[in-house]
């Protein structure tokens, strides 16, 4: 059974990511404002009426600034690790709050979520992957560096968002200041452009038809370096690359993968 898939945003001033089936979907994050993933929605003809989960990954700002909003306007179960819950106030109500644990599957209509611990200086990061039938979609962004766990899931997947944040040359040449470049690149910070491109040629699936690189930085990277990296390895995978600004096209991941419009 097939999937469908959008970024709606990706990047350090908002992430959320559309995973579904054409009759019920999720959201891993939900980090920017309700007027914005309603309209990006819209324009990619999906009903917000379809979402029957937020996931949350982590509590930073750009994955959860939202949620709020989204939940009480839709009263959309927000499912979030106890650790994360406990520590940080969502402003959700509790009647909306689930708690997943590490490891744990859980099923969500016809679709089955799965939770793997990750690297990221947050309280309690995970790495999420959506099942619909035998297809597989995993969110992997936010860490510092690929751990067994994000390899496993890695290699299950059919498409993937992937973080690929920053450029090292352009990092060290930028202003950021030392304490924070080390920040960025250590090991609870954020992928590099040549460790997602590592990740993928040693662990990409020969079944993976779509890489979603995602969280580029606006400081240290561009677009264009990205894609001029990855496109000569990509052969039977479609690279997309995840927009700060705007939502990608909906693809449909599956037997039949083609761009989808108008299905929700």
């Amino acid at each position: 059974m097939s999937l469908f898939a959008a970024s709606l945003n990706s990047g350090s001033n908002g992430n959320c990511y559309f995973i579904g089936n054409p009759k019920e979907a999720v959201l891993v994050d939900c980090g920017i404002s309700y007027r914005e993933v309603k309209r990006r929605l819209q324009r990619l003809a999906i009903s917000i009426d379809s979402i029957i989960a937020i996931i949350i990954t982590h509590e930073h700002n750009d994955h959860v600034v939202g949620v709020a909003k989204v939940t009480r306007k839709h009263h959309i179960p927000v499912y979030v690790s106890a650790k994360t819950n406990q520590q940080f106030n969502f402003g959700v109500d509790e009647s909306l709050i689930r708690i997943f644990h590490t490891h744990e599957e859980i099923k969500l209509g016809q679709l089955t979520i799965s939770f793997a611990p990750r690297f990221h200086d947050a309280v309690d990061a995970h790495s999420v992957l959506v099942q619909n039938g035998t297809t597989k979609i995993g969110v992997f962004t936010d860490l510092g560096k690929a751990c067994a766990d994000t390899i496993r899931h890695f290699k299950q997947c059919h498409a993937a968002f992937l973080e690929s944040n920053y450029d090292e040359a352009m990092l060290e040449e930028g202003p950021y200041s030392i304490s924070l470049k080390n920040r960025v690149r250590g090991d609870y910070g954020h992928l590099s452009n040549q460790q997602a491109l590592n990740l993928f040629l040693n662990h990409r699936p020969p079944f993976m038809r779509h890489l979603f690189l995602s969280h580029l930085s606006r400081n240290n990277n561009r677009e264009e370096i990205v894609q001029s990296l990855f496109e000569p390895w990509g052969k039977d995978t479609q690279i997309i690359i995840a927009s700060r600004n705007k939502e990608t096209a909906l693809f449909k991941i599956g037997v039949e993968e083609h761009v989808q419009l108008g299905l929700f």
